[in-house]
């Protein structure tokens, strides 16, 4: 069992950034990859990145890619996800998952932290 805990959403103007958090607590955590996903009112969760277990690969969606950036310490058990360049666009609740595989997939993630907001305004 992995417990996942996000934090640093917010509301912020287009243009800025935030810097999200997600601790996790149980099992080893460096055996996990760790990934970002979002869900907007009315939509689908998305993948937004993914980090491997040992963080030397990283893989961002392309509606990210360049603004976002995913990292792990797996000393201090957390994965961040800085985002700069905001749009309103990017307004979500974003999840941090861990599982198993190194994958893009929703379905691939067995362990999900309850979402923090983020609302970008225009």
């Amino acid at each position: 069992q992995v417990q996942l805990v996000e934090s640093g959403g917010g509301l912020v103007q287009a243009g800025a950034s935030l810097r999200l958090s997600c601790a996790a607590s149980g099992r080893a955590f460096s055996s996990y990859s760790m990934a970002w996903f979002r869900q907007a009112p009315g939509k689908e969760r998305e993948f937004v990145a993914l980090i491997s277990r040992s963080g030397s690969s990283g893989v961002h969606a392309d509606s990210v890619k360049g603004r976002f950036t995913i990292s792990r310490d797996n000393a201090k058990n957390t994965v961040h996800l800085q985002m700069n360049s905001l749009k309103p666009e990017d307004t979500a609740v974003y999840y941090c998952a861990a599982g198993e595989r190194f994958s893009v997939a929703v379905g691939m993630y067995d362990y999900w932290g309850q979402g923090t907001q983020v609302t970008v305004s225009s």
